[in-house]
């Protein structure tokens, strides 16, 4: 009971001071480390002793899942360079400065200690730096490279803290240093492509959401502990079996079960996250009172963990614009000056720090002082750079993720992907198939598609798009059908499995109701075809110099109809309305004069699209 009400308690100051901090938008991990400190020292308070093998077995195999499982294998690859750099070439770096600048400040310390030291406090926690990037807004590809080398990093600091703990206790040879990082990355990559492999299989066998998502609970389990068995790197098998599960998942399970297993993982990762720091927090009492036991005055031990500290942050930011100005060299790591800033900067130390701390063996020298540098990295970092990160963004003034690009991009691949499903209907129907029911697929693709598209344009005529106004009164129906179905339920009418059906059926269709505003156009910038998602044709690639001075379309101007978005064509300045728009008047301006390109008439907007060739661009 005492052990279940601990569990109750801890979660509940997680989701309290969670909302709280996301209410007033301020940093929940350097929160809940606080609100942990402060609880450390309250008189009655249970101890929550952090027991390391608990968060290198229990906790950490699930959250590098979650996030390997939501990374991209593409993104990995396309900054593979300053990936490895930062999780293999820094956690080196780190472990060496720091080891050395520990050995050299703290009495009596052996070096192999120092390096022990160095290893704990170099790798940065992937959900401090991810959660401020993404709250502030950081461009896509910097997001991307922090999450990219917080998967890998805590693998090679591990791999190393294994070694110097080994030379503590007595001589290692050099060559032993390089072969335990070979077996240590071998043994995991292999066991993480072999656990994902069999994972792969596994789900090929499930139709059950609830069977699908129960698997996906154990493989990072599965991949962690034969990998450490052979002695391999459990963390890098995770992150193997991960990424290979988050690539072929979405071939392999269906619509139902991708959604419960993204919905489970999400709930395991908020909890397990939030609560790492708040048990963070509350180790500091426990941690001052093994200091106690040092022959170290306090000034000398402030001094130590100051200097641990001020090493640890300084040696990113030296590796990184050193990498960076090597980019002659390492063409792929050539980033903008700006971005190796934010990277640099973005260094907040986590869990598996002060996890790794604790593993430190008991005769140690100075192991409770080196503990507590662990502490002061951790919170120094999340209280230094958690919480001045966003400004430095926001000075460097760093591209925000544009929400008109991605509203583009959406719904360049939607068209894209309706065009497929329609081209597949006319080839699998046949003239037995009911008319209504090829005229309600037909039009569900449209609904998908213009809907997509409606969300750009920032000077529409319209207050309210087709699509818009096709949300609001289905959600007014959907309203009213629910209150019909629990009235069932309350006066006992319908068995209880079938309105459960039922209401998941409502459930789905409200989740398929697109919740995203109709302008997505936030940051001012001139919406342009992303490079990734622009095509080339040579339609296109001419220059389409035609103008006009018109205010609308001109067909619905003259028929006394209403627009919803307006098209330029490029060749006779004609101006019509787009396909979400009643008359489709551009696209029977093409029929009529096969002029293939039409350019966006909206305020703020550049693109182009080519009737002939089906491109954005």
């Amino acid at each position: 009971m005492q052990l279940a009400t601990q569990i109750l308690s801890l979660v509940v100051v997680v989701l309290v001071v969670t909302g709280i901090a996301r209410r007033l938008d301020w940093s929940p991990p350097l929160c809940l480390v606080l609100v942990g400190v402060a609880g450390s020292f309250v008189p009655g308070l249970p101890g929550y002793q952090l027991d390391p093998e608990l968060v290198l077995v229990g906790l950490l195999p699930p959250l590098l899942y979650s996030t390997a499982l939501r990374t991209s294998l593409v993104e990995i690859r396309a900054n593979r360079t300053p990936i490895a750099l930062l999780s293999v070439g820094l956690v080196a770096f780190t472990t060496l400065a720091v080891g050395l600048v520990a050995w050299l400040v703290v009495p009596g310390l052996p070096l192999a200690a120092g390096f022990a030291l160095g290893a704990i406090v170099a790798p940065p926690d992937a959900v401090a730096a991810s959660a401020v990037a993404r709250r502030v807004g950081m461009p896509r590809q910097v997001v991307r490279i922090l999450e990219g080398e917080s998967l890998l990093n805590d693998a090679a600091a591990l791999v190393a803290l294994r070694t110097a703990i080994a030379a503590i206790a007595g001589s290692i040879a050099l060559w032993q240093v390089g072969l335990d990082f070979l077996l240590a990355a071998v043994g995991g990559v292999l066991v993480g492509v072999l656990v994902g492999w069999l994972a792969v299989q596994l789900h090929k066998r499930l139709v059950d959401p609830v069977l699908d998502t129960a698997a996906s609970l154990v493989v990072p389990f599965a991949a962690y502990l034969p990998a450490e068995a052979v002695h391999g790197s459990g963390v890098l098998a995770v992150v193997v079996a991960g990424l290979i599960l988050g690539q072929q998942t979405p071939r392999l399970l269906a619509g139902p079960s991708r959604l419960a297993s993204r919905i489970n993982w999400r709930t395991i990762q908020f909890l397990l996250e939030n609560s790492v720091f708040l048990l963070i927090g509350l180790q500091l009492r426990q941690i001052l009172s093994q200091v106690a036991d040092s022959s170290l005055s306090g000034w000398v031990i402030g001094g130590i963990c100051a200097v641990v500290l001020a090493v640890t942050i300084v040696s990113r930011i030296v590796w990184v614009f050193g990498t960076a100005l090597a980019r002659r060299v390492l063409p792929s790591w050539a980033l903008p000056w700006r971005y190796s800033a934010a990277i640099a900067w973005a260094g907040m130390r986590g869990v598996v720090t002060l996890a790794a701390a604790f593993v430190l063996p008991a005769g140690t020298p100075e192991r409770g002082v080196l503990v507590l540098a662990a502490f002061v990295v951790v919170a120094g970092t999340l209280l230094l750079q958690g919480t001045t990160l966003p400004k430095l963004v926001r000075r460097l003034d760093l591209p925000a993720p544009d929400p008109g690009e991605d509203a583009l991009q959406q719904a360049a691949l939607l068209h894209e992907m309706t065009r497929a499903g329609l081209d597949r209907l006319n080839e699998v129907r046949t003239a037995d198939d009911p008319p209504e029911v090829i005229a309600r697929l037909e039009d569900t693709q449209a609904y998908r598609s213009d809907s997509a598209w409606e969300r750009l344009g920032a000077g529409s005529s319209l207050h309210e798009t087709p699509s818009a106004a096709y949300r609001r009164l289905r959600s007014e129906m959907l309203d009213a059908e629910r209150k019909v179905l629990l009235s069932a339920r309350d006066e006992a009418r319908v068995d209880d499995e079938v309105l459960r059906n039922v209401l998941s059926s409502l459930d789905i269709e409200e989740s398929i109701l697109d919740p995203q505003e109709d302008n997505p156009r936030a940051t001012g910038r001139e919406l342009r075809t992303p490079a990734a998602t622009a095509g080339s044709c040579a339609h296109l690639a001419q220059p389409g110099k035609a103008t006009s001075d018109g205010t609308g379309c001109e067909d619905c101007l003259r028929e006394g109809t209403t627009w919803v978005h307006l098209r330029l064509c490029l060749e006779c300045g004609h101006v019509g309305c787009c396909d979400s728009s009643p008359r489709r008047h551009a696209t029977q301006h093409f029929h009529d004069t096969r002029h293939p390109v039409i350019r966006s008439y909206e305020p703020g907007e550049d693109w182009r699209w080519c009737f002939v060739d089906r491109l954005v661009g």
